[in-house]
């Protein structure tokens, strides 16, 4: 096992930090949605035939799908503000590279970077929950996971604006501007986490888990243009599984993975990811329905006959109901819990849908669609989060929030793939042009629906909260937050470090490692050495402390895993002592 220490503690978590990581989140976001009012020029923008042209688009996505994991463990390991800061500076690199070029294969590779970007969203999840006090904690992490909804939908107007009066090229100079801007902000307000966690890097776990997702994502994307019973696109399915598999068993021995599947076995996270699924699966439909319906003109009978610009105003206030619903959530998990929070959204999104089925006719009502589905899928993608955290180690964070972003952009893969799917096979010609029909429209969104029943039944089996009987937290509640770090230290270890001499030592780092030599928890000494450490579970650990200018130390100790807490003080360099 390779331990490490920490480049410094951060600061105190100023008022700037969330509103700058949720800004880097809306940045990041905004890359997903950049092309799409200029989808169906890009064959002629680039010179190219429409099946190429699709993988300007395409290959965000199968970065994106990459990046979140990978990017999320090396925030565990070497720290998040480093990592958020160089998915940054990927992604303005990318944007530059398309806002110079109009080759395909430039142009690809530019959209390949700034995929990479998405792994901000994780890393600033695990910053929030390193470095903000429990009662901020909730609406600021709901406030991060909405703002891929938040960037999508605030995204589309603005592009629609610039593409329309403008070279499509200044969309990446504007992208490249917003990623320098976050950048500076995050060097300027955003301290560096504390927490690491122990081991390397898992660089065959990232290579086969990157192989994999490449191999199930492609024949997704391209199965229409491919055919979905070609034997390129079983081919590739075939090989996903494979890969995939062979990939979990390697991680299974592997001590430091990059993916703790057994963590990811547990129930929460579990039900949890495969809900996520869900969740991006009715949040892309929306995207690709209504700018379709609204911009189609109005002798077909059923098309609004708004402007690309118009279209994205009316669409916009999806993400911004998204951004307003996270104080929201805040309030409502607090009382209720996000399990419960979880499914209230899922039930408003299915609302939305089911609404959505007889308001197509007017632009207004388009209006009344996305408000709804912006409430709900704010709280369902705010819940997301929460719930992760809850059920994984600190020092898991950052991989595990990864990989639960890894799931959403499965569920928008999926989504744009089956209703692009739907829509072709439900289009009919005029003038040579296949235009989507109604017909199409509402089976999209009954097929919405359906994913969100589906993310309700996975959510009821999710844990729900503990019994009333102990302390909760409540948002805002300072009395609170401290009854819920109290209860903590309960279940676990406490006492001092001590210097030979039997003075206290401060900051020093106090590490609990598992049977399995992983992190389960760390925490920095008090002025007076006092520290606490919770534990997950009952069992054995080892307890390692590390001071600058003292030999580390390493004690082995074991919980009964109940409420009552194990006194051990840490002598540096010596023994163990009971504490007295």
């Amino acid at each position: 096992m390779t331990q490490t220490t920490t480049d410094r503690p951060a600061g105190r978590a100023s008022g700037a930090v969330v509103p700058e990581l949720a800004f880097a989140g809306i940045v990041v976001a905004v890359m997903q949605t950049l092309l799409v009012p200029v989808i169906k020029d890009l064959p002629q923008l680039l010179d190219t035939a429409p099946s190429n042209a699709t993988w300007v688009l395409t290959s965000t996505l199968l970065s994106g799908a990459v990046a979140t994991p990978i990017m999320g463990r090396l925030g565990d390991l070497y720290g998040k503000r480093r990592m958020l800061i160089l998915s940054l500076s990927v992604m303005v690199a990318g944007a530059l590279v398309s806002a110079l070029t109009s080759d395909l294969l430039l142009m690809i590779t530019g959209r390949t970077l700034q995929g990479f970007a998405m792994g901000a969203i994780p890393l600033g999840i695990g910053l929030m929950r390193d470095m903000l006090p429990r009662e901020k904690l909730g609406s600021a992490m709901a406030l991060m996971s909405s703002s891929i909804g938040v960037g999508g939908g605030l995204a589309l107007p603005a592009a629609a604006l610039v593409a329309q009066h403008s070279d499509w090229h200044a969309l990446f100079y504007g992208a490249a501007g917003l990623g320098a801007l976050s950048i500076a902000l995050t060097l300027l307000v955003v301290p560096e986490s504390p927490m690491r966690a122990e081991g390397s890097f898992d660089l065959p776990g990232a290579l086969g888990l990157s192989a994999g997702l490449v191999l199930f994502l492609l024949p997704i994307t391209k199965g229409s243009d491919w055919g979905w019973a070609s034997g390129t696109t079983l081919g590739l399915f075939a090989a996903s599984a494979v890969v995939l598999v062979l990939w979990g068993v390697m991680e299974l021995r592997v001590k430091a993975p990059l993916v703790d599947l057994r963590t990811t076995a547990r129930p929460a996270v579990l039900f949890t990811n495969l809900a996520s699924i869900m969740v991006g699966v009715s949040f892309y439909v929306v995207s690709l329905v209504l700018p379709q319906l609204l911009q189609l003109p109005k002798s077909t009978g059923y098309g609004l006959g708004q402007s690309m610009v118009v279209a994205g105003l009316l669409v916009a206030p999806l993400g911004l109901t998204m951004m307003f619903t996270a104080p929201v959530y805040a309030r409502l998990s607090a009382k209720y819990g996000p399990k419960v929070t979880l499914i209230l959204g899922l039930l408003i999104i299915a609302i939305g849908y089911g609404a959505g089925l007889g308001l197509m006719s007017a632009p207004w009502q388009s209006l009344v669609i996305s408000v709804l589905l912006g409430a709900g899928i704010g709280l369902a993608y705010s819940s997301l989060p929460a719930l992760i955290v809850g059920a994984v180690p600190a020092s898991e964070t950052g991989a595990a929030n990864g990989l639960n972003t890894l799931m959403r952009s499965i569920g928008t893969s999926v989504s744009s793939a089956v209703i692009g799917m739907v829509l072709a096979n439900t289009a009919h010609t005029v003038g040579g042009v296949e235009i989507p029909t109604m017909h199409g429209f509402r089976v999209s969104f009954l097929i919405a629906t359906g994913a969100v029943a589906v993310g309700l039944f996975l959510a009821l089996f999710l844990p729900g909260r503990r019994p009333s009987g102990k302390p909760q937290l409540r948002a805002g509640s300072e009395e609170d937050a401290a009854l819920e770090r109290a209860e903590q230290v309960l279940r676990g270890f406490r006492g001092r470090v001590l210097a030979a001499d039997g003075s206290p030592v401060a900051r020093a780092r106090v590490t609990l490692i598992d049977r399995r030599g992983r992190q389960a928890g760390a925490t920095l000494s008090a002025e007076d050495g006092g520290y606490a450490l919770g534990v997950p579970a009952q069992g054995s650990y080892v307890v390692a402390v590390r001071a600058a200018g003292h030999e580390p130390l390493a004690s082995s100790a074991s919980h009964a895993g109940d409420d009552r807490p194990v006194d051990l003080d840490l002598s540096l360099p010596g023994r163990t002592v009971a504490a007295p």
